[in-house]
């Protein structure tokens, strides 16, 4: 089964904060507009999670995983403590298959791979990728062209440090449109977006997928286009890494 249609939208003036694409008795999965911070910022409960649960009219809701502030996209979150435990476990295992979208601007030193190396906190609460692969972050990724020097990358991470697709890309010196703390340029949003994710619950085959749909640059034309060629991004041919299956 692949979600991939809106179920519910939620929001609250001035800001929008989420849609609701999926619910099932043990979790759901929204779809996370950029620019709103996972956890609150202020005294106001303006974080997602806490928006999530007075959307719902859920006080027992747990969190399983983030995303960065800038970031749009799938973000699961369990509904009882014995789910969260076990999604807990799936991640720490990598038996969750993410996907994401980001667009960049330039040439890369190349147009599909592998980034791999070990992440280091730099200055201001950035991160810098490492030469050593001590204990690597590692991405996969595929690009496509989208014209005027853009480029769409699929990205699959295969760990899940902090700002791992962002340093990733700037490593290749395509730091991702709008992510000002790595130097990319200026623009209506951050450009990364959390585009699927697959995972076996309890014997069934859970599938999700969510298209951008903010941004001038994820709802060009072209963009939508090409992720028309992709929609299904596990039945890609992903190369292995040290020879076990991507």
């Amino acid at each position: 089964m692949v979600i991939v249609a809106l179920i519910f939208s939620f929001s609250s003036a001035p800001m929008h904060y989420f849609d609701l694409i999926a619910e099932h008795p043990d979790f759901i999965v929204i779809n996370k507009y950029p620019d709103v911070n996972f956890h609150d910022e202020s005294s106001l409960g303006n974080g997602l999670f806490n928006q999530v649960q007075k959307a719902l009219n859920d006080n027992t809701l747990f969190p399983v995983h983030r995303l960065d502030k800038m970031t749009s996209g799938l973000v699961l979150i369990a509904k009882n403590k014995e789910s969260a435990q076990n999604f807990q476990q799936m991640f720490e295992k990598h038996l969750i298959q993410k996907f994401y979208l980001a667009i960049a601007k330039g040439k890369p030193k190349k147009k599909q791979g592998l980034v791999k190396g070990d992440m280091e906190k730099a200055r201001r609460g950035s991160w810098k990728l490492m030469r050593t692969q001590h204990n690597p972050a590692i991405t996969q990724f595929f690009s496509y062209g989208i014209g005027n020097s853009m480029r769409l990358y699929l990205l699959k991470p295969h760990s899940g440090k902090t700002h791992q697709l962002r340093v990733a890309l700037n490593s290749l010196s395509v730091t991702i449109l709008g992510d000002e703390r790595y130097g990319g340029a200026t623009a209506d949003r951050g450009y990364l977006h959390a585009y699927a994710l697959q995972f076996d619950w309890k014997g069934e085959l859970q599938s999700f997928v969510i298209p951008p749909n903010q941004g001038q640059f994820f709802t060009s034309d072209v963009t939508q286009s090409t992720l028309k060629t992709i929609s299904m991004p596990w039945q890609i041919n992903w190369p292995k890494i040290g020879g076990t299956k991507a």
